[in-house]
């Protein structure tokens, strides 16, 4: 089909047709004139999602037994048998927490700290997974493990947790399609299976405590429960998903005057340690604690309040290992690692992550200090637009205060392409509005 939007202003014009109904996916081009017609631009193709809740046959489960507020992480497994040549296959999933999943053993897609944070009670994203490559012929399994994250983990200055629900809960559609024409369906029911996870305790603003002699193919013991939830305020992505955007290496290691053992990554980021150890005794303890400055040559944690900005790991033991924690982040330049003697610069890396915004706006002079000033600001962006347009990364708060974003949104736009971004949060301050007009200091709003 082809139509023709006046338009004498703008680019940004409306959708010339029909809606898209769920799962219906079209490839548009588009072109402009002004005294001629421009070239057909390539093409770019767009899927439709879990339009309505009718559209889902899944239902929130929660593990019985386990995955309470001082318990491991849950994992939770559902598996389903295919049989013919796979042509499409699709994931919608959501959760109440955070959500990291394999089909078969491997990551769906290198996104992060899924499904982010918005005002849950009216807006809670899913995102579609394309798991074509990892669905096999034959038996096929989903997993995931439910993190905290800001749905019951400890947000805010004042110490609260589980602002939205005492009980982590997994959404998840698997819809794969095969080339007689028949979709099979995976939907999270009260038939999966769940069991505890290594990771012991993991909070946005303490860190991440891992057990990695956790046995892989330990058995799925434990029944889930089918749990009431509003499937009305789910909503698709607006903006793109947090990933990892760079990698930071170390610039200096050494001993503090009183024997730590310390890095440097040269600048602030935010994010977390990627450590390669050698092999050690099964059980030892490497912990790593973050902070941004260094107080009479030690790490510097009092501007972290108590936020504890720690990943402890325990070891397996079953050769070299990669320590790097799936369900919290943190705002550092040094780290503190002990329980190694010595780390070389190759084996440690700084991991940024941030919502993956595409970089529209740049600034350069002939004058160095201003040049490093545009940089610190492009850095503290990239720093606070997690999910959230924050006011900081590395104390216990990293909120997302409507005056901070009020002033700086005309640098955020014009730096990175932030609409989807911004649009999305400012649905939730739409609805966390008061009916006089009230808007509350932070968006999502968890501050009583």
């Amino acid at each position: 089909e082809r139509w023709v939007v006046e338009s004498s202003d703008q680019v940004l014009v409306p959708w010339p047709s029909a809606s898209l109904e769920s799962r219906e996916a079209v490839a548009v081009r588009v072109r402009v004139r002004s005294d001629e017609w421009s070239p057909w631009s390539q093409p770019a193709r767009a899927e439709a999602g879990l339009i309505t809740p009718t559209d889902w046959e899944a239902r929130f489960i929660s593990p019985i037994g386990i995955g309470g507020l001082r318990q491991p992480a849950p994992q939770l497994q559902g598996r389903i048998h295919i049989t013919g040549r796979v042509l499409k296959a699709r994931l919608f999933a959501t959760a109440h927490g955070l959500v990291a999943a394999r089909v078969n053993g491997r990551p769906l897609d290198d996104t992060v700290l899924a499904p982010g944070w918005t005002s849950y009670e009216h807006r809670l994203r899913y995102r579609a997974y394309d798991v074509t490559p990892l669905i096999q012929h034959g038996e096929n399994s989903l997993e995931v493990t439910l993190g905290n994250g800001w749905w019951r983990g400890r947000m805010g200055f004042l110490g609260q947790r589980a602002h939205y629900g005492e009980r982590l809960a997994f959404l998840g559609q698997l819809e794969v399609t095969t080339e007689d024409g028949a979709v099979h369906v995976l939907a999270s029911d009260d038939s999966w299976l769940a069991r505890a996870s290594g990771i012991l305790m993991d909070e946005i603003y303490d860190g991440q405590t891992t057990d990695l002699r956790h046995d892989p193919d330990a058995p799925f013991d434990h029944r889930v429960e089918i749990i009431n939830a509003d499937l009305t305020v789910l909503v698709g992505e607006d903006g793109p998903p947090m990933r990892v955007t760079a990698s930071v290496p170390a610039q200096e290691i050494w001993r503090s005057p009183s024997g730590k053992l310390l890095i440097d990554f040269g600048q602030n980021l935010v994010g977390w340690v990627r450590l390669r150890v050698p092999r050690s005794k099964p059980g030892t303890e490497i912990v790593i604690r973050h902070a941004e400055v260094l107080d009479r040559g030690e790490l510097g944690v009092g501007p972290l309040r108590s936020a504890k900005a720690t990943d402890t790991y325990y070891l397996a033991g079953a050769g070299e290992e990669s320590l790097e924690p799936a369900f919290t982040f943190h705002g550092f330049r040094y780290a503190e690692v002990e329980g190694v003697e010595e780390i070389w610069r190759e084996d440690v890396e700084g991991l940024v992550i941030g919502s993956d915004l595409r970089r529209t706006g740049w600034f350069e002079s002939s004058h160095e200090m201003l040049n490093q000033l545009h940089s610190n600001v492009v850095w503290g962006m990239r720093g606070n637009f997690l999910d959230v347009p924050t006011d900081c990364p590395q104390r216990d708060e990293r909120l997302g205060w409507t005056g901070d974003i009020q002033v700086f949104s005309p640098t955020a736009t014009y730096l990175y392409d932030s609409g989807g971004f911004l649009t999305s949060w400012l649905a939730d301050l739409a609805a966390e509005q008061d009916p006089d007009g009230r808007v509350p200091h932070v968006v999502p709003d968890v501050i009583p």
